[in-house]
């Protein structure tokens, strides 16, 4: 087996993870390169490591994706590469470097230095194409992608690699990602990458409806006016809205899911009189504006990519009557969860299905389970996984998967906060519960004490098995608890370390600290100590080395058990 090497570059000096192995060595490097820039360097390893990636961008061995100066931080940029071998991606191995005047600041992702691997696929692109349509059960001409050429490294042999077909095919229940051998078309590895939660009109027809949401609560609405009627169709925000009601037609939401039916206007949830009563679509329809406006007002940032992409989501996907006779896929994906399908959609840009819940005489593990988009922070957690697709493109898989799942549930709490003065009458009130005004009593995952739910509050008890993408859900609670403590503070369960947060009152620190480091240096392979690494880095980066918001960010990881 090839040694690893785990950099740990950073300018300024902190106690925590240590260089692994000596400076002069980057001069040379092994087979892997893990650069997790923030708690402990010197100026000359960085400069080391910098060279590296310089040379490896000269080489055509890293190529720039994206782009961009840094909305947080005057005079910073950041700029996100793809490793290629031979002129094919690497799958996982993108590096982002932060720089001020073009000095590198941080450098953060995965290197595979040692490929040795022909490049020349024995299969044609159709080939592979009709590979993953028959192993997904699905006609050619679905919602999939093109299959790309992609040299993918092996999750159990170090320096093993496999050059393949990586695509994706919308199942109609799953987002399944497949990578097919490029010679002999075997299936080589496949998961869901599906993100569960468990032309224009002119503007004079823009108006304000009054809604009145799953949990009685009245909301205003942004919506468009059309022949006498309104339609849940949101302009007056840079990012266009589309509300749409599927009408509890499976088979029409599957086939619009699977790209056989486009979207018209006429699905579009609609209200003769401007005063909306149907909660489902009030509540998805504000909440995604609601969204947007968090996304902007804290960060500045543009919508999900920063370019004021449109925002689409889905509203009745299945009738409730159809739970004792519909499948069990389509009633634990369209009444018992909602999800993010980045595939999905008219444009292949993403949208988000809202499910419709159970009949309210039915119990499910003694809980009631209402429209899922009556809950702020889902609405706020599923789109936060278009973010991510657009950001740092974390892969659904064990720590990395952990950390996507993580990122959205902190900005369905963040958005909660933040919408707060905006619930009329007492409606709603913020915490660190998420799902719980429509899972009821309880929700479905605790940030402040994750034991509630059966969820790792350390991570010596992480989840280790293959289910749930390798426990992307409930090792999620590891990062979220951490994020809890930064601001509220208090006493970790298991390790016993007390942590000072800075106080809800200075929660948007916290909040911009792990946006940045979430958007801007993690890269799609990160894992946990990334995580703590890049969230530092971007605390030193926004308040300076030293200050509270780093200390309680240092003793909130220490607390659970990530170092």
């Amino acid at each position: 087996m090839r040694p690893v090497l785990r950099c740990v570059l950073a300018l300024t000096i902190a106690t925590g993870i240590g260089l692994a192995t000596a400076p002069a060595q980057l001069q040379n490097p092994p087979a892997i390169v893990t650069l997790a820039e923030g708690t402990g360097s010197t100026i000359s390893q960085l400069r080391q490591a910098d060279t590296l990636v310089t040379r490896l961008v000269r080489e055509g061995r890293l190529r720039l994706l994206a782009q961009q100066a840094d909305p947080l931080v005057t005079g910073r940029s950041h700029a996100r590469f793809q490793q290629h071998h031979d002129g094919v991606p690497v799958f996982g191995a993108d590096i982002t470097r932060q720089s001020a005047n073009g000095v590198t600041i941080s450098l953060f992702g995965t290197l595979h230095l040692a490929v040795e691997l022909e490049t020349t696929p024995g299969l044609s692109v159709d080939d592979a194409a009709a590979i993953m349509a028959r192993v997904a059960g699905q006609p050619l001409g679905g919602t999939t992608t093109r299959p790309v050429l992609t040299v993918l490294p092996s999750r159990t042999t170090e320096g093993d690699y496999r050059l393949v077909y990586e695509g994706r095919v919308f199942t109609g229940t799953r987002l399944m990602a497949y990578f097919i051998d490029a010679t002999t078309g075997d299936l080589v590895w496949a998961f869901d990458d599906l993100k569960t939660q468990q032309p224009n009109l002119p503007c004079e027809q823009c108006m304000i409806g009054d809604g009145v949401g799953v949990r009685s609560d009245r909301k205003k609405m942004s919506v468009t006016t059309v022949g006498g009627a309104f339609q849940a169709y949101d302009q007056l925000r840079p990012a266009r809205i589309f509300t749409f009601d599927m009408r509890g037609d499976s088979q029409r939401t599957l086939n619009v899911l699977s790209g056989q039916a486009p979207l018209f206007d006429a699905d579009l949830a609609t209200d003769a009189d401007n005063q909306w009563l149907d909660g489902a679509s009030v509540d998805a329809h504000v909440g995604m504006g609601w969204t947007y406006d968090y996304l902007f007002r804290r960060f500045g940032r543009q919508g999900l990519n920063n370019g004021d992409v449109r925002m689409i989501g889905l509203v009745h996907p299945l009738d409730r009557a159809e739970l004792f006779s519909g499948s069990p896929e389509l009633i634990g994906l369209f009444l018992l969860n909602a999800f993010y399908c980045g595939l999905c959609g008219p444009d292949g840009v993403g949208l988000v299905v809202f499910g419709e819940g159970l009949p309210p005489n039915v119990l499910l593990g003694g809980q009631q389970v209402d429209f899922f988009s009556g809950a702020l922070d889902i609405v706020a957690h599923e789109l936060a996984h278009g973010l991510t697709d657009f950001t740092s493109s974390l892969i659904m898989v064990d720590e990395s998967g952990a950390l996507n799942e993580a990122f959205s549930d902190i900005i369905g709490v963040g958005v909660e906060y933040y919408a707060e003065p905006l619930f009329q009458n007492g409606s709603g009130t913020a915490d660190y519960l998420i799902g719980e005004d429509v899972i009821i009593p309880g929700g479905l995952r605790s940030l402040s004490d994750p034991q509630r739910f059966g969820d790792p509050d350390h991570y010596s008890l992480r989840f280790l098995g293959n289910e749930d993408n390798g426990g992307v859900h409930t090792n999620s609670l590891i990062v979220t608890h951490a994020f809890y403590l930064a601001i509220e503070g208090g006493t970790n369960r298991v390790s016993g370390l007390r942590v000072t947060g800075l106080g809800a009152s200075n929660r948007q620190q916290i909040e911009a600290v792990f946006y940045r480091a979430f958007t801007s240096l993690l890269t799609s392979n990160s894992n946990f100590s990334a995580a703590r690494a890049a969230t530092i880095q971007s605390a030193r980066d926004l308040h300076g080395p030293g200050s509270q918001v780093e200390r309680s960010l240092i003793e909130a990881w220490n607390a659970v058990g990530v170092n």
